[in-house]
């Protein structure tokens, strides 16, 4: 195998010279040379291969699904195929992955701050509707770690899209400070079956047999341990306490943006709150009210500001001037996104993010 064998997955070029078919370490050693992976070891993005995924999306090689920040480069079906070819895909994940793009560069998202900001945020794919089960993908236990194929290979494929086609080649044009472990994969999907209320999708106005992926910037999940549940009346209050709490971090993005946030419930932690009769809309606004920060504590972290009155990023209705005033986490209760997600334990996950807003996709199969 020559490198010419092998098809573009973004803006450079694979290293001049032969590489042979029996020579797995060479043939690593190139694609590494190239600048075309992530850090782990990837398939040979090779022509029929790649052929193979264009003809699973439905669309031409040459179709542009999106234009990607920051060096707005065109990502092709055909380059998308190359990257979901490297990633580990099979075939049938490209419409998911096609979706993914999709919503990624959305307006809200800001997907360009992102690439090229010090912040440790990174796309979260949540995938709803039939397609998690058509394809298998993780919405139950253990679902931000590994072993499932879909979650682990569609999270990495838009990964190597936005750095080999976006240049968001980390220490360069993504300049995170830290960065987390989601830079390499970072998809999961809801669990509808065992939610007491309606998925996310069908909150952002879509139907339940649709199936969509939602993509919001995301930190690492921040595990909530609440334990006394059973036979206890003062849920699901004390659990919700718990969480706003969380949520109150006077460090994060969203204690001087807004921007929506997602709080993933465990099928227990759901069961116990819908067993006293909340809705999710109940759910959100309880957290809306509960989870905010004096601004005293965002005086002294330095947030609040001239720049931050001038642009009005909080409510009107706060009173700015009193130091004693609560300021809300986010703009509206809304914004506060509520998801039921992972497997049996009492614990529940809070996902801060950059600030931004969700943006969401239908995936469209090919006939």
């Amino acid at each position: 195998m020559s490198a010419t064998d092998l098809v573009e997955v973004g803006v450079g070029g694979l290293a001049e010279g032969v590489i042979t078919g029996d020579d797995v370490i060479r043939m690593h050693e190139a694609l590494f040379e190239a600048g075309w992976t992530d850090g782990l070891p990837v398939i040979p993005p090779t022509r029929g291969r790649v052929d193979e995924f264009i003809r699973a999306s439905g669309l031409p090689a040459d179709f542009v699904v999106a234009v990607v920040p920051p060096l707005d480069k065109p990502a092709t079906i055909e380059k998308i195929a190359a990257n979901s070819v490297m990633a580990g895909c099979l075939p049938e994940y490209m419409p998911v992955v096609i979706a993914s793009l999709r919503a990624s560069v959305g307006p809200k998202l800001n997907l360009r701050g992102m690439q090229c900001s010090t912040q440790i945020s990174t796309p979260l794919q949540i995938i709803n509707g039939p397609i998690r089960k058509q394809l298998n993908f993780n919405c139950g236990a253990g679902v931000f770690g590994p072993g499932w194929r879909a979650n682990a290979t569609v999270g990495r494929a838009l990964k190597l899209v936005l750095v080999n086609i976006g240049g968001a080649v980390p220490g360069e044009v993504d300049r995170a400070t830290f960065a987390h472990p989601g830079k390499f994969t970072f998809c999961i999907a809801e669990n509808e079956e065992e939610s007491p209320w309606e998925p996310l999708h069908v909150e952002y106005g879509f139907k339940p047999e649709d199936s969509t992926v939602t993509v919001y910037a995301s930190e690492a999940p921040q595990n909530i341990l609440v334990s006394e549940l059973h036979d206890n009346p003062t849920q699901p209050y004390a659990l919700l306490d718990t969480i706003a709490n969380m949520m109150s971090d006077v460090g994060s993005n969203q204690a001087y943006l807004g921007g929506e946030h997602i709080v993933g419930l465990s099928p227990d932690h759901a069961a116990t709150i819908a067993q006293s009769g909340w809705k999710k809309l109940h759910v959100q606004k309880y957290l809306f009210e509960k989870a905010r920060i004096p601004i005293r504590e965002l005086k002294k972290a330095g947030i609040y500001g001239r720049e931050v009155d001038k642009y009005h990023l909080w409510p009107r209705w706060i009173d700015r001037y009193n130091d004693d005033s609560l300021m809300p986490v986010a703009r509206d209760a809304s914004d506060i996104k509520i998801i039921v997600t992972g497997g049996p334990g009492l614990h529940s996950v809070y996902l801060p993010g950059l600030g931004s807003r969700c943006q969401i996709a239908k995936v469209e199969l090919s006939s």
